[in-house]
């Protein structure tokens, strides 16, 4: 038997820590040739499929974190893509769990585009066989809130599979009700309790520090370098270009990645909350988070002013119960109240009520305030140590008085360079770069969408990609929204850039935008396209890049010769590749 281990004075435990440990050790050891010469065979762990459909890496995360608990519980846990379907046979599945987010108006994201299409088709199996949850993220600002989420939820079930745990709509504060739900979702598939191992906190000390991770609930205290405005005078938009340093802190990143931020409400719209309400902005109020702060402290940091939640909406209506509010709450109603609520923030809700909320009250009927996500328009290799961003700061008048946003103004106007910008870093993991630095990129980044297409063109020189680059850029004016004008111009001249088609849409009486450069360029873009080149899209979701899509399948009609289903197909056969990736908003 080998000579069981003694832990000596000198270690660095106290003799209470050492006592336990010895005897630990000792017990072990006197065991071991037992144990060795029978064999104790665990039950088989069951498997568990575990599928996610992310646009933006949230869902893959949840994804793997899911898999670990399910390690942890007695499951053999695989986790699959949903573009990647085709490599399970979900049929024989026992087991599943389906993690995804809503893209746009109650779409797929990109990446499970595919396989909606396929599970909605005649090609679908039966799964009788399989026991299964979703969890479905999505954000409440948009109408379709969770939508294909709930669509496969229904549709699983529609083949036969059985619903072990109730579907979890998350918002876009999403981690406590994630977590509820994968602690349920184990529960009812019966997974055992994980084994128990010896305690590492003892006599109140704590296992040894490791290396400070940044995220959504620890962010890092950046500083802002710069904040310089992109637009010239007399344009209608203020874009900024923001640097912060992230010196000593250890974060990097990757050129498609997204910095997170967390903002801090204006003090002035506090200022006038505290108004409406008759607070002085002492009162102790409970933090979502835990704890308690006085309501000023706790509305400027912690708290959504702006954003009407649902359930203050239906307070505001029981204590005026013939305001407008409540005329509007009733569900066939539901246009007409998104449409009134336009323009309007918590303010515009309270103001003028008859019956006052009290602090807690009132604090209990609104939101968490939640980070904003931004294309990171560096690279780290070109600027080390530095994260730059592209942001374009909202301001308008709206019901006679000024709205601001809440981020992008926070940034604007309320960071100083004493002041701490609390940052991460959010992984894109379908936004990136060709694996091979040969490839030819087209992108097509109007406005602020130019952000990570910054980025790209940085790091494509600084690492001497060999690749082409072609970048369509769109705004209003040459004369004041021309954003990078002389870097843009610079690599072009160079040869960096192979071609820059600029569409600036109100410097003639025809309005013209990115898509129609697009089919100008339609036997050129064909021609890179078929020779390997990817295609990527950033900005705005709603129009723009619903209208580039349509542009695309155009041009392969066009300059192609395919037709509209050969067409469709193509285009179906890019994302599949990941030749064709988008980060849209």
């Amino acid at each position: 038997m080998s000579q069981v281990p003694y832990i000596p004075e000198n270690s660095p435990f106290t003799a209470e820590q050492r006592l336990w440990l010895n005897g630990y050790l000792a017990g072990f050891f006197s065991n071991a040739g037992k144990v060795s010469e029978a064999v104790v065979e665990s039950a088989p762990k069951q498997p568990l499929l575990v599928l996610y459909g992310s646009q933006t890496g949230t869902a893959e995360g949840l994804a793997k974190k899911a898999a670990k608990v399910a390690e942890a519980k007695g499951f053999a846990a695989k986790v699959v893509c949903t573009e990647q379907f085709e490599s399970v046979n979900l049929a024989e599945e026992q087991n599943v769990v389906l993690i995804t987010s809503t893209y746009g108006d109650g779409e797929p994201p990109d990446n499970a585009q595919a396989f909606w299409s396929w599970l909605n088709s005649e090609a679908a199996p039966r799964l009788e066989r399989a026991r299964f949850s979703v969890l479905a993220l999505g954000d409440t600002n948009y109408s379709q809130f969770c939508e294909f989420g709930k669509k496969c939820d229904a549709r699983l079930e529609q083949l036969g599979a059985t619903r072990v745990h109730p579907r979890t709509d998350c918002d876009v504060d999403y981690e406590s009700p994630a977590a509820s739900w994968i602690e349920g979702v184990f529960s009812a598939l019966g997974a055992d309790s994980p084994s128990s191992s010896p305690a590492l906190e003892m006599n109140g000390h704590s296992p040894a520090p490791v290396a400070v991770s940044w995220s959504r609930r620890n962010p890092f205290g950046g500083r802002l370098l710069v904040n310089r405005k992109l637009n010239r005078d007399g344009s209608d938009k203020e874009v900024r270009h923001f640097e912060i340093a992230l010196s000593g802190c250890g974060i990097t990143y990757e050129v498609g990645d997204a910095l997170g931020v967390m903002p801090r409400n204006c003090p002035d719209v506090v200022s006038e909350l505290l108004a409406a309400l008759g607070c002085d902005g002492e009162e102790g109020v409970p933090i979502p988070d835990g704890g308690e702060f006085p309501l000023r402290l706790a509305l400027l940091q912690h708290y959504d002013v702006t954003k009407p939640s649902t359930e203050l909406l239906k307070a505001v209506a029981e204590r005026d119960p013939h305001g407008d509010v409540a005329s509007l709450l009733a569900p066939d109603r539901r246009d007409a109240l998104k449409k009134w609520l336009w323009g309007r923030e918590v303010i515009d809700i309270i103001y003028g009520i008859p019956a006052r909320f009290t602090a807690a009250g009132f604090v209990s009927l609104l939101k968490k305030l939640q980070p904003r996500l931004y294309s990171i328009s560096s690279s780290l290799k070109a600027h080390p140590d530095e994260v730059h961003l592209t942001v374009g700061a909202v301001r308008h008048i709206s019901h006679g008085r000024v709205r601001k946003g809440v981020c992008s103004t926070f940034l604007a106007d309320r960071c100083a360079q004493e002041t701490p910008v609390p940052v991460w870093v959010q992984p894109s993991h379908a936004f990136k770069l060709p694996a091979d630095p040969t490839r030819s990129i087209i992108m097509v980044g109007p406005g602020t969408g130019i952000a990570p297409f910054r980025a790209f063109l940085e790091e494509r020189l600084v690492t001497g990609a060999p690749g082409r680059n072609w970048l369509f850029f769109g705004d209003q004016r040459r004369s004041t929204d021309f954003l990078y004008q002389e870097t843009l111009e610079q690599w072009l001249s160079g040869g960096h850039l192979a071609r820059l088609d600029l569409a600036f849409s109100r410097d003639q009486q025809e309005k013209l935008y990115v898509q129609h450069r697009m089919l100008e360029a339609a036997p050129e873009l064909w021609a890179w396209l078929e020779s390997g080149a990817h295609f990527y899209v950033c900005g705005d979701g709603s129009r723009m890049a619903k209208d580039v899509d349509a542009a695309l399948h155009q041009v392969a009609q066009v300059a192609g010769s395919l037709s509209a289903d050969a067409a469709k197909e193509y285009v179906a056969n890019l994302k599949f590749e990941k030749r064709y990736q988008r980060d849209v908003y």
